[in-house]
């Protein structure tokens, strides 16, 4: 079936010489795994390697054979040109981290347009605006609500937060954090991207990421803990 749609790339691997293997959010199917033959030589002007950085969002027209197999593009085309993110070092640091998360996250085959609208303009937003310092934290936290564990906030007046449940509690339990801990988290809850940045410190900063991929293992299984999380981490020290 000839598909025509948007799509996030969400990871690239070498295969032998010139080709890759592109792992893409679609707008259209959810998850797809694609096949690109010679990537890796000029000849190919339509399909070319800076097309496969990731978190790059392409128009793409593509032939879906849905058979559980690598499916083909047909055409590719940028569907919005970055102006920073793979040139600022802070932003391409916090990319390289997220289209990891992703990868580890979105494990089934199905189409999740609102997830896909949502990392669209994230990402955008993320390209236009320097005060970025907690970006990768609300995106994080956010794409829980569409992978189906965001925290339930119904009594988050409470001093805890159980890491296991996903739901806040008046005392403190084996799978629950400090009580300064859960200050943060809920902290984190009430920021939006363009909130006051400087509302954490860098060890702040640290704790929650810590936290937010704990709160990941528990309910996403087989959920792998990104390669670049020491960069990151170096990045925002």
């Amino acid at each position: 079936m000839l598909i025509k749609t948007k799509a996030i790339v969400i990871s690239s691997l070498k295969y032998q010489e010139k080709s890759l293997i592109v792992k893409c959010f679609t707008l259209s199917d959810g998850l797809k795994s694609y096949f690109v033959q010679s990537a890796f030589s000029s000849r190919k002007s339509n399909q070319k390697i800076a097309y496969f950085q990731p978190l790059t969002i392409l128009e793409i027209e593509a032939n879906h054979k849905n058979k559980g197999t690598l499916e083909h593009f047909k055409e590719i085309k940028l569907a919005s040109a970055y102006h920073s993110l793979n040139t600022d070092i802070i932003k391409s640091t916090i990319v390289i981290f997220l289209s990891e998360i992703l990868h580890h996250s979105i494990q089934e085959e199905e189409k999740n347009e609102n997830l896909f609208l949502f990392l669209e303009s994230a990402l955008l937003w993320l390209d236009n605006h320097e005060e970025t310092s907690n970006f990768h934290l609300i995106l994080m936290l956010e794409v829980t609500k569409f992978l189906g564990f965001y925290p339930d906030i119904s009594e988050i007046n409470y001093n805890y937060f159980d890491m296991k449940e996903g739901y806040f509690i008046p005392f403190i339990g084996t799978s629950c954090l400090t009580e300064h801990e859960t200050h943060l988290f809920k902290k984190l809850i009430n920021l939006k991207f363009d909130s006051d940045q400087k509302v954490f410190a860098g060890v702040e900063r640290q704790i929650l990421l810590k936290i937010l991929l704990d709160y990941y293992t528990i309910h996403l299984a087989g959920f792998r803990k990104p390669k670049s999380l020491e960069v990151l981490k170096e990045v925002f020290a």
